[in-house]
């Protein structure tokens, strides 16, 4: 049995202002869509398939 394993770089307590500012903006992306917009006539979209998961998927900043 073998098993992957990521490589994890650890992030620095005093961040920059510009990773601050890229880690704002994925934070801002990974939320699920708005309940009034699935409600929207002729909406085929139901999920953001672009979530990420903290722990399965790294920025690499």
């Amino acid at each position: 049995m073998q098993t992957t394993h990521q490589e994890t770089t650890s992030m620095p307590s005093q961040k920059t202002f510009i990773v601050k500012q890229k880690l704002a903006k994925k934070a801002r992306q990974n939320r699920p869509l708005p309940q009034w917009f699935r409600l929207k006539t002729d909406n085929k979209i139901q999920y953001n398939a672009k979530r990420r998961h903290w722990r399965r998927t790294k920025l690499n900043l």
